[in-house]
């Protein structure tokens, strides 16, 4: 298995009743919410739990883009990234990632990129996403309909810029340059693993199969409700005859590890602030028209997904979230035991980590990041060891 360590940077200040006075955490929550000052002790926090996650031995960590919103204050990963390799030595860089048809020219992605992984000296990952309704319809005023089209056209550009060693000219639809040349090249050859992020989009399955990437469900419905999506990935990759290899995808699942699974209620807080205020977007910014396609609105798979959020956004309480496994929380043993059950189901090597969540202060994400890198990352990290990776930086795996 790898363990990786993720964090979406979140705003742990809105007001008690926020969920009910404003509209969402998403687009239009006005930025006289968001205090400067707080912002700064946030960031560096932050920071400190990301590197504080390499000392316990974690594999990647993981940062994400967005935009306005308090759910992630990471407008660009990529400044936390290279924060990042200055204090770690160990641990993969992952970016998931940069949304490629929000940049003009994209060549952007593929030059902070390369920069990201000479820095890193080779431990970086590449995240492409195609990018929240949220982030790039409303936020970024893309057209929904030529979103994909343009992100497909973007990422052509930016791995042919990262492989080709002499100047050439791009004449795409989207973006039409006389010379592309990048400086610096990436480290790795022929360029760093790229792992794609998404919500159940079929597409986002064929691509990701097509160009051999790993797929990413970043999910906070939980392994349950996972499951399905997985499921439908892992028919897809058989459908297609290749070889099964559970690091061709990678799941985030949120956990909480007490000493005791009576003490549990110390995170429900947390859990419920997360799941209430970070996670408060309506329908309508989730899923602008023509964000997705006829075929996966056809499918079922994001209404099931859809449908399983609006419940869980509305009606759960934080022990709702835990029982249907949104959260893993509970004692090392009962945390072990439970993930291992949701890996095995989910069939995925690449688990992704979000230790911290919602308002919860430095102290308590410390401890939690350390109970689970002692008394559970052990238990797990064999499950799979009879595959090999060839998703993960070679230098790493070199080393």
């Amino acid at each position: 298995m790898k363990m990786c360590f993720f964090h979406l940077m979140p705003y742990g200040y809105l007001p008690e009743d926020f969920s009910n006075q404003y509209h969402s955490v998403w687009v239009d929550a006005p930025n006289h919410l968001f205090d400067p000052k707080k912002g700064t002790q946030l960031y560096n926090d932050y920071l400190d739990e990301l590197e504080f996650a390499e000392e316990m031995g974690f594999d990647g960590l993981c940062v994400n883009e967005h935009h306005y919103n308090a759910y992630g204050l990471m407008p660009s990963p990529n400044l936390m990234a290279s924060a990042m390799t200055r204090r770690t030595s160990k641990a993969a860089i992952i970016v998931l990632g940069n949304s490629l048809a929000l940049y003009n020219p994209p060549v952007r992605v593929a030059e902070e990129f390369a920069m990201l992984d000479v820095l890193s000296g080779g431990r970086f990952v590449a995240g492409f996403p195609l990018g929240t309704s949220q982030d790039t319809v409303f936020g970024y005023g893309e057209v929904p309909v030529t979103l994909r089209e343009k992100y497909n056209e973007a990422h052509d550009l930016v791995i042919k810029a990262w492989t080709e060693r002499e100047p050439f000219a791009f004449n795409g639809k989207y973006t039409q340059l006389r010379y592309v040349n990048i400086w610096p090249r990436p480290y790795q050859e022929p360029h760093p693993p790229v792992w794609v992020p998404g919500s159940g989009s079929l597409e986002t399955w064929d691509w990701t199969i097509e160009h051999d990437y790993v797929y990413c469900y970043l999910s906070y419905s939980g392994y349950k409700v996972g499951k399905t999506v997985l499921d439908g990935f892992w028919e897809e990759v058989d459908r297609q005859g290749k070889e099964f290899n559970p690091y061709h995808a990678g799941f985030l699942q949120l956990v909480a590890v007490s000493e005791t699974d009576s003490q549990v209620d110390e995170y429900k807080d947390y859990i419920e602030y997360f799941f209430k205020k970070c996670l408060h977007v309506p329908g309508g910014f989730a899923n602008a028209p023509g964000y997705r396609t006829l075929r996966s609105i056809n499918s079922g798979v994001s209404t099931q997904i859809v449908e399983s959020r609006r419940e869980q956004a509305t009606d759960f309480n934080w022990m709702d979230y835990v029982k249907a496994g949104n959260v893993i929380v509970g004692s090392p043993e009962s945390v072990r035991e439970e993930l291992a059950q949701a890996i095995r189901e989910l069939r995925v090597g690449n688990l992704m980590l979000l230790l911290h969540f919602g308002d919860m202060p430095k102290d308590i994400t410390l401890k939690n990041t350390e109970l689970f890198a002692k008394e559970v990352m052990p238990y797990v990290r064999d499950i799979w060891s009879e595959y090999e990776t060839r998703w993960w930086p070679k230098t790493m795996m070199d080393a």
